[in-house]
C-alpha cells in the first residue's frame, strides 16, 4: 500500500499547475477538437529526447487516457504530458435489461470498449497509461473469474436492512454508517441467500472497468475503498473490520493514479496499444472533476453539478459524520470534504428535455428570489446534507409558467449546496471562500447566478469541467 495521494515530486499542486499555465489553450481546445486531434501536436518533437511513458522510440510525443464513467454515460480524455487535450468523446449508456433490472454490467463494459475504439488509431500506440473514474460506491461483487455474482449495487441505492449490523461493529458516525455505504451494500449480500461467499470479491465500478484491462483481479484505489470502511489516515482497513467474515472479499488498496500493471495483450492487439502502456489506479467521479478544476488552497471547492449533486472543500482537517452523509477524502496533506446529495440534473430530465431547459432559462433573472420551496429528489431518498432514505422528493405546487417551475427548482438545489457547505462548516471544515463548478450544470450560466445569490461566494465555471480531464490526469501521474 501507499502513504500518499502523489509522491513528492508530483503532488496535487503541481497537476494544478500544469493545469492553470494553459487553462486558455485549454478552453480553445476545446471549442475545436470535438473526437479530433492535432497532427502538428502529436508528431512534434517534445519528446524526442525522451524515453519510455514520456516518448515513444520514434520522437513522438506519449499520451495519457483518462474515463469518466458517471451516471448516464462515460467519457474520455487523451492528454499530453503538457495537460494539452489531444481527443475527447462521450457515449450514452445502452440500457440492456435483465429481468426487471438494467443490465449495467453488460452496458458499462460495451461503453469501455467503445469508448476505446473511438480516438484515432494511430493515436493509440503514443498512450502511455489509461485511468478510469467511477461513481462512489457503485459496488460490484465478482467471483474469482471476474463475472458478478449479483446484479451491480448503484450508488444511490440504500440497504437498510445491513444498517443495523453495520452501525453494531463501526464507530460511531463512522461513513459506512449509512445504508447507501459500500460496507452496508457488502453486508446486505453476505446475508443473503448465496453459494459462492469463498471465491467473492468486492469491487467498485471504477475498479471492474479497471479489471477488464489489466486482468489482476482485487484491486481498488482508497479513494473508492473509503465508504467500505478503508481508514486513509492508517493507510489499512481498521481492526473492526478486519475481524468480520467478510474481511476476505475485501480488495487490495493502492493510490489513485499507482500503476497496476500493463495493458492485457488481447486488449492491446484488438486496439492497438504498445506493450509499455499501463493500466492506473482510479479514483470516484466527483474527486476526478475536482483535480480537473484549479481548486489549490484550503477553502476552494468544486461543485459537480451532473446527474447528481456533489461538493467537495479543500480542508485542512477531516470531517467525518455519516449523521449527515459528510466524509473527507485524503489529498496529500490536506483532506477533501464533502458530499453528495441525490438532487441534481437527473430531476431536471425528468421534467424538462435538453432544449427546454435552455429556452426556459433565459426568460429566469437570477437576481430574484424565487418563493418556490422544493426539495428536488429523483426518487425517495437523500444522502446528503441529510441522510435519509425515506424522505419524499417535493416537488409541488407547480406554478402554470414553466421558467418559474424551473426557477424554483434551480433556487432549491442551490439552496440544498449552500446548506451543504454550511453543514461542513460547523462540523469543522475550513470554510469555504469560493466555488468552481463542473459537469453539465456548470454550462447554465443563470444557474450560476442563482447560486453566487444563494451561497453568497464567488461562483464560476472550472475552465476544464471533465471529471475524464481528472482521470487523464491520474494517468500522467502513474506514467512520470
Amino acid at each position: 500500500m501507499q502513504a500518499s495521494f502523489y509522491p513528492s515530486t508530483w503532488n496535487f499542486y503541481s497537476i494544478s499547475s500544469i493545469y492553470q499555465r494553459n487553462v486558455k489553450q485549454y478552453n480553445r481546445t476545446f471549442t475545436r477538437r470535438k473526437i479530433q486531434y492535432n497532427i502538428g501536436v502529436v508528431s512534434s518533437s517534445m519528446g524526442s529526447s525522451e524515453n519510455g511513458r514520456n516518448g515513444d522510440r520514434n520522437g513522438n510525443e506519449r499520451l495519457y487516457l483518462g474515463m469518466d464513467f458517471g451516471t448516464s454515460g462515460a467519457r474520455y480524455a487523451l492528454i499530453d504530458k503538457q495537460g494539452q487535450i489531444h481527443a475527447e468523446g462521450k457515449r450514452e449508456y445502452p440500457l440492456y435489461m435483465s429481468g426487471e433490472s438494467v443490465d449495467w454490467t453488460r452496458s458499462w463494459k460495451e461503453t469501455l470498449f467503445s469508448l476505446l475504439e473511438d480516438f484515432p488509431v494511430y493515436l493509440r500506440p503514443l498512450v502511455a497509461s489509461i485511468s478510469i473514474d467511477g461513481t462512489s460506491a457503485t459496488t460490484m461483487i465478482v467471483d474469482s473469474t471476474g463475472e458478478p455474482l449479483c446484479r451491480p449495487l448503484l450508488y444511490n441505492e440504500s440497504c437498510p436492512d445491513a444498517l443495523p449490523v453495520v452501525k453494531s461493529i463501526a464507530p460511531t458516525n463512522h461513513t459506512v454508517c449509512t445504508g447507501s455505504s459500500t460496507l452496508c451494500k457488502l453486508v446486505s449480500w453476505w446475508n443473503s441467500e448465496n453459494s459462492k461467499k469463498d471465491s467473492a470479491v468486492l469491487l467498485h465500478q471504477a475498479d471492474w472497468l479497471l479489471w477488464l484491462l489489466h486482468g489482476k483481479l482485487g484491486i481498488s484505489d482508497y479513494n473508492n475503498a473509503l465508504k467500505v470502511g478503508f481508514d486513509p489516515e492508517m493507510d489499512a482497513y481498521p481492526p473492526w473490520l478486519r475481524k468480520q467474515p467478510y474481511s476476505s472479499m475485501l480488495p487490495s488498496i493502492v493510490s489513485p493514479g499507482s500503476v497496476i500493471a500493463n495493458v492485457k495483450e488481447d486488449v492491446r492487439n484488438k486496439l492497438g496499444f504498445s506493450e509499455d502502456c499501463v493500466i492506473c489506479a482510479g479514483t470516484t467521479d466527483s474527486i476526478a472533476a475536482f483535480l480537473a478544476a484549479r481548486a489549490t488552497e484550503p477553502g476552494k471547492a468544486v461543485t459537480s453539478l451532473g446527474s447528481t449533486l456533489a461538493i467537495k472543500l479543500l480542508s485542512k482537517s477531516r470531517v467525518e459524520d455519516a449523521r449527515f452523509g459528510v466524509y473527507s477524502h485524503r489529498l496529500d496533506d490536506k483532506w477533501l470534504v464533502g458530499g453528495a446529495s441525490n438532487t441534481g440534473g437527473v430531476v431536471l430530465r425528468q421534467l424538462f428535455t435538453d432544449e427546454q431547459l435552455e429556452k426556459l432559462s433565459e426568460h429566469i433573472n437570477p437576481a430574484v428570489p424565487s418563493s418556490l420551496d422544493y426539495y428536488p429528489l429523483p426518487a425517495v431518498g437523500e444522502r446528503f446534507p441529510v441522510a435519509d432514505p425515506n424522505m419524499k422528493p417535493r416537488l409541488h405546487p407547480r406554478p402554470d409558467n414553466d421558467s418559474e417551475y424551473l426557477h424554483g427548482i434551480l433556487e432549491s438545489i442551490a439552496r440544498i449546496e449552500a446548506k451543504g457547505y454550511s453543514l461542513l462548516k460547523e462540523l469543522g471544515a475550513t470554510e469555504v471562500d469560493e466555488v468552481f463548478t463542473a459537469g453539465g450544470g456548470a454550462k447554465n450560466e443563470k444557474w450560476t447566478k442563482i447560486r453566487e445569490r444563494v451561497l453568497g461566494l464567488s461562483v464560476s465555471r472550472a475552465a476544464q469541467t471533465e471529471a475524464a480531464y481528472g482521470a487523464a490526469l491520474l494517468a500522467l501521474k502513474g506514467a512520470t
